[in-house]
Formats: C-alpha cells, sequence, structure tokens
C-alpha cells in the first residue's frame, strides 16, 4: 500500500469494522449517521497510531471465516442455555463459578479477540489474564465440567487464533 493511503488510514480493518459497527448499531444509513461513522474509523485508526500499535499480521484469513461461524453458532448455544436456566432454573446442573484456563497464545490481538469471544458468548465472562504465567481466569454461569471448558477455549479458539496471529 502506498505511504499516502496508509498515512489517511494506517488500520484499514480496524477502520472497516469501527463504520460497520456503528452502522449496525444505529440501525441507519442516513447521511449524518456515514459521516459519523467515517469521522470515527478515521479517528479509530489515529487513534491506534498515536498508540504506537503494530498492525496485525493476520496469517491465515480463511481461517478468520472458520472462526466466525464457530463463535456464532456456540453464541447461539449459549443463548438457547441461558434462557434456559433462567426459564427453569430447576435444571440447571452445575452452579457458577471462576476457573483458570492455561493459554499458549501470547499475541495481544489474538488475546483480545479471545476476551471478545468468550465476553460476548452469554455464560462467560473473562476476568483476568496473566501474562507472566499465560493463564486465563474466567466465570461461567454454568460450570459442570472444568476440563470441558479447557478444551472448547484451547481446541475452537485458541487454536485458531493462533492461526490467524501467530
Amino acid at each position: 500500500m502506498s505511504r499516502a493511503f496508509r498515512r489517511v488510514l494506517p488500520y484499514p480493518l480496524l477502520s472497516l469494522s469501527i463504520f460497520v459497527m456503528w452502522l449496525l448499531l444505529n440501525q441507519s444509513v442516513t447521511p449524518a449517521a456515514l459521516t459519523f461513522a467515517a469521522v470515527l474509523a478515521l479517528g479509530g485508526g489515529w487513534v491506534m497510531t498515536a498508540l504506537g500499535q503494530e498492525s496485525p499480521r493476520i496469517r491465515r484469513p480463511w481461517t478468520i471465516v472458520k472462526l466466525l461461524g464457530i463463535v456464532f453458532v456456540d453464541i447461539v448455544h449459549s443463548n438457547i442455555a441461558v434462557a434456559r436456566i433462567i426459564l427453569r432454573p430447576k435444571s440447571r446442573r452445575g452452579a457458577p463459578g471462576f476457573m483458570a484456563v492455561p493459554l499458549d497464545m501470547r499475541d495481544p490481538y489474538g488475546l483480545a479477540v479471545l476476551a471478545i469471544v468468550l465476553t460476548s458468548t452469554p455464560g462467560t465472562i473473562w476476568t483476568n489474564f496473566s501474562s507472566s504465567s499465560g493463564m486465563l481466569l474466567i466465570h461461567v454461569l454454568d460450570l459442570q465440567d472444568e476440563q470441558m471448558w479447557i478444551d472448547t477455549i484451547k481446541n475452537r479458539y485458541e487454536r485458531r487464533l493462533m492461526e490467524i496471529f501467530e
């Protein structure tokens, strides 16, 4: 990409994501919404430049599509499971709890995406990550089998995120 383009859009994927998210959140495509989305998108890229962050290097773009599909299905299943717990509390088999997950991934962009995935999946939330030990602490609404959660996070999410970012 040319230097002039990089100066205007230093993080094109970030800017595109901000632009699309703003339009989706506002549920309108008016000239004012488009203008404000463009200003936010440009500003977001410039803020990242001011923070001195490197652009992420995407190694396997096709894996992103696979991961999005997996996350979408998991979010739908989690919504159903949480609704079932709320509507029929006696059907709950586990109890809420915290658990530690050992992570091998160290890329900050991969960790940020994992945090977004876990927090947007109903019933789980990312609470802490120790970069020195690689331990992730999450809270699970219906914790029954810790090993199942560890396997899910490591095999469904972390492995693919490492393919994308590391």
